[in-house]
C-alpha cells in the first residue's frame, strides 16, 4: 500500500486531526486533570468574569485582549478548567491538521510527517512552558494563513483569509503580528499571481507590482480589522504605549543549542526565558540530528521549485527573529522612535514561518521517498520529531500539571467581590510572578487580575533572570503610583485609603508584608486579607468605552461575513476551505 486517502475533504483531514489530539493528550498528559495548569503566562481562573480589565478599559497595556474575553464567554457554558483543556488540545489538532494539508501528495505518510513536525518541536515546546497558549493558537493555524495569502484574489479570497486569521485573532496583538508579517510577505510575493497575468508569464512589470500592492492591502485590511479590540483600546490609553528599547537585549532569542543563538532559532528553539527550555534538549547528539533534519526538509522544500511564498516568508521570520541578536541596537533605535516596535522585541516567535516551510518540506522529502520506493523514510519522518524531544511527552516531562485553587482564594474572592464599598485590591509581596507552594513552586503570573471582579494592582514589571537581572518597567500608571509604597514592605493603611486601595492581600507566609493599620478579615494557610477603611475612589483615567463597543462590534460582524461563504461552516472552512489542491493556485 502506498498510503493515499480519499480525495474528500473531510476524510482527508480526519486522520492528521485525530493524530494531533494524539499529540495533545500526549503532550498535556497530567494537565489533563481536574484543575489548571498555571505557567508563566498561562494564567486560567475558576468562573471568569467579564470586566474593564478584560476588554482593555483599564490602564494595563491590552495584551490580552480579546483573549481573556474567548475564555470567558466560552467559560459560561463549559467549567473554565475544561475550557482550558480544549484550547489547548485544539492547538494541537489544529496545528497538525493545517500543516499536513500544504503537502502536495495524496500518500498519508508524508502529510503526517508534516502535521507532527509542525505540532511538536522546540518551538511548540518552549512556548507551552512559557505558557504562551494565545500566541500558539495563532501559530497552529499558519499554515492556514498562509495558504489563504497566496489566493486573495480569487472569489471569496477575502473572506478565506479572515477566516484562517480568527485564531490568531483570538490569540490577540503577538499571535496576529507574526501571522500578519507571514500573510503579507507571500501575499506580496505570490499572492497576485492571477490577477497580474504571472500564472502565464504575460503580466508587464507594472501589473506584477500592482497586483502585488493589491494583494498587499487586502492582507493588511483583514489584519487591522481584525485588530481593532486591541489595537483601538491601546490607541486611547491615556498613559500612552510603554517605550523601552533598553529590553530588546532581554528578550533577544538566546542559545539552547550548541550552535549559536542564530543556530538555535533555525532549530526552531531559541527562546529567550532559559527555564522555559525542555528536560534534555539541546543535547549535542539529538540537537545535531535534529538540525540534519531540518536542512533535510529545507533543501526538499527549496528542490520543488515551489518556494517562493513560503519560503520568503521564512526567510523574512527568520531575519526578524535574528534582528535583536545581530543588530540590537537598530532595534532599539526603533522602540525609541516608535513604541509600536516592541511587538519585534521577542524574536523568537517570528520564527513560525520558518516551522511552516520545514514542515512542509519534510513532508515532501518524504513523498519524493516514497516515489523512490523507500518505505521507511516516511515513517522515520514521522516518528523523527517525536523521538529527538521526547521531553515534550507527559506534561514536558511533568512541568506541566494541573492544580486547584485553594479554599483559601474562594474565600478571598467571596469577601472582597461581595464588598460594595469602592476600593481597588493590591498585591504583596510587590512582584508580578508568583511561585506558590501549591503550584508545585512554578512561577505563574499573579493570577488575581483575573481571579478578583475589582481592579487589581500588581507589579507588572519583569526582571529577565540570567540577562544581567534585567527589568522591564512597570507600565500600569496604577502600579507606577503605588510602587514606591508598595516596595517598602509594609505599607500605611493611611497611605493606601489615600490612594483608593480597599483590600490587600498578601502570601500567607510574608506576613511582614501587611499593612500597618489594615484591618484582617481573612488568614489562611495560603494568603491573608486586610481591608482598608475608608478608601476613597481613585480617579484613574480610563479608555472610553463606546469606541471599545464600536470596534467589537466591527470586529464581530467582519467575522460573521467570513463564515458567509455557501455551505460552509466556520470549522468546515478551516479545516477543508483552504486546501492548496480545492484551488486552481496552489501554495508557492
Amino acid at each position: 500500500m502506498d498510503g493515499r486517502t480519499p480525495s474528500n475533504d473531510r476524510t482527508r483531514h480526519l486522520v492528521p486531526a485525530l493524530t494531533g489530539l494524539g499529540l495533545g493528550l500526549a503532550a498535556l498528559g497530567p494537565g489533563l486533570a481536574p484543575g489548571f495548569v498555571l505557567s508563566y503566562d498561562m494564567v486560567f481562573v475558576p468562573d471568569p468574569a467579564f470586566t474593564p480589565m478584560t476588554f482593555g478599559l483599564t490602564g494595563t497595556v491590552p495584551r490580552h485582549v480579546p483573549s481573556d474575553a474567548f475564555v470567558t464567554a466560552l467559560a459560561t457554558v463549559v467549567p473554565a478548567d475544561a475550557v482550558q483543556k480544549l484550547v489547548l488540545l485544539a492547538i494541537f489538532v489544529m496545528a497538525c491538521t493545517a500543516a499536513a494539508s500544504l503537502v502536495p501528495s495524496r500518500r498519508l505518510l508524508p502529510r503526517l510527517a508534516a502535521g507532527v513536525c509542525y505540532a511538536w518541536n522546540p518551538f511548540v515546546a518552549e512556548r507551552l512552558l512559557l505558557g504562551q497558549w494565545a500566541l500558539l493558537l495563532g501559530y497552529a493555524a499558519l499554515p492556514w494563513v498562509m495558504a489563504a495569502a497566496a489566493r486573495t484574489d480569487e472569489p471569496r479570497g477575502g473572506r478565506r483569509l479572515v477566516r484562517a486569521l480568527i485564531p490568531a485573532a483570538i490569540g490577540g496583538f503577538a499571535a496576529l503580528t507574526v501571522s500578519a508579517l507571514a500573510a503579507l510577505t507571500v501575499a506580496m510575493v505570490t499572492g497576485a499571481g492571477a490577477e497580474a497575468g504571472t500564472s502565464t508569464g504575460t503580466g508587464t512589470s507594472t501589473s506584477r507590482w500592482a497586483g502585488r500592492a493589491k494583494a498587499g492591502v487586502r492582507v493588511v485590511a483583514a489584519v487591522v480589522g481584525l485588530s481593532l479590540s486591541w489595537l483601538v483600546p491601546g490607541l486611547l490609553r491615556p498613559a500612552g504605549m510603554p517605550e523601552d528599547g533598553g529590553a530588546v537585549a532581554a528578550f533577544a532569542a538566546r542559545a539552547d543549542t550548541p550552535f549559536g543563538a542564530l543556530g538555535s532559532l533555525l532549530s526552531l528553539g531559541g527562546v529567550w526565558n532559559g527555564e522555559t527550555v525542555p528536560a534534555g534538549y539541546g543535547a549535542p547528539v539529538t540537537a545535531t540530528i535534529w538540525l540534519l533534519l531540518i536542512g533535510v526538509a529545507l533543501a526538499a522544500y527549496l528542490r520543488t521549485g515551489r518556494g517562493m511564498g513560503l519560503g520568503a516568508a521564512g526567510l523574512v521570520g527568520f531575519g526578524v527573529a535574528g534582528l535583536a541578536v545581530m543588530a540590537g541596537g537598530v532595534l532599539e533605535g526603533l522602540i525609541d522612535l516608535w513604541a509600536g516596535f516592541a511587538v519585534l522585541r521577542d524574536g523568537q516567535q517570528y520564527v513560525a514561518p520558518l516551522a511552516v516551510v520545514v514542515a512542509v518540506g519534510l513532508g515532501m522529502a518524504a513523498d519524493r521517498a516514497a516515489e523512490a520506493r523507500l518505505p521507511m523514510v516516511a515513517p522515520a519522518a514521522v516518528l523523527a520529531p517525536l523521538l529527538l524531544l521526547p521531553t515534550l511527552a507527559w506534561g514536558a516531562a511533568g512541568e506541566l500539571r494541573a492544580v486547584r485553587y485553594p479554599a483559601d482564594w474562594a474565600h478571598a474572592r467571596q469577601i472582597i467581590d461581595g464588598d460594595r464599598a469602592p476600593g481597588d485590591v493590591l498585591v504583596l509581596p510587590w512582584a508580578a510572578y508568583r511561585s506558590y507552594p501549591w503550584n508545585h513552586g512554578r512561577r505563574v503570573l499573579d493570577p488575581l487580575p483575573r481571579y478578583l471582579h475589582r481592579r487589581v494592582i500588581v507589579n507588572d514589571a519583569v526582571t529577565v533572570a540570567g540577562r544581567a537581572g534585567t527589568t522591564v518597567a512597570t507600565e500600569d500608571p496604577r502600579a507606577v503610583r503605588l510602587g514606591r509604597i508598595a516596595a517598602t514592605g509594609a505599607p500605611p493603611a493611611a497611605t493606601l485609603r489615600d490612594a483608593g486601595v480597599r483590600y490587600v492581600v498578601v502570601d500567607a507566609a510574608l506576613t511582614a508584608n501587611a499593612p500597618s493599620g489594615g484591618v484582617e478579615v481573612l488568614r489562611g494557610a495560603d494568603l491573608a486579607v486586610y481591608r482598608i477603611d475608608g478608601a476613597r475612589p481613585d480617579p484613574e483615567q480610563r479608555v472610553p468605552v463606546v469606541p471599545v463597543v464600536v470596534v467589537w462590534a466591527a470586529v464581530c460582524i467582519l467575522v460573521f461575513w467570513s463564515t458567509l461563504a455557501s455551505r460552509t461552516t466556520l470549522s468546515l472552512s478551516l479545516l477543508g476551505g483552504i486546501h492548496p489542491h480545492n484551488s486552481r493556485r496552489r501554495v508557492n
